[in-house]
């Protein structure tokens, strides 16, 4: 089969090992994601699946420019709109929806998303 330059530039883009999660990073699996809920204390369900799909995604197509925690945070909310926002990802992730989100979806949270002081439950 004859490579493209895309193929080149992007190894392995194509060959997602769930096809559900087409820009999880490479090694994560959804049986990892369960392990990492259930150490953070949460049941992962089709909710949470769909925020980390959500996450994934958005980590996807912020690569190149770096993801920034207030824009994260921001995209969240307008992607759930519908749904109560952050509001609602709180009750999904009571850890922040941004930094507990992030590392369910095997993604590292941006800096500034994890905040241990003044009292927080992290």
């Amino acid at each position: 089969m004859m490579e493209t330059m895309n193929d080149i530039m992007h190894p392995n883009e194509n060959d997602a090992a769930d096809p559900d999660f087409p820009h999880a990073p490479p090694g994560w699996s959804r049986d990892a994601a369960k392990q990492t809920a259930a150490t953070e204390g949460l049941k992962a369900g089709t909710d949470h699946w769909e925020a980390v799909r959500a996450l994934q995604g958005y980590f996807a197509r912020h690569a190149d420019t770096g993801i920034n925690a207030r824009e994260l945070h921001d995209a969240l909310d307008e992607r759930f709109h519908a749904k109560g926002g952050i509001k609602y990802l709180y009750t999904l992730f009571p850890r922040g929806p941004v930094a507990q989100g992030c590392r369910v979806a095997g993604l590292e949270p941006p800096p500034g998303s994890e905040n241990t002081s003044f009292g927080s439950v992290m």
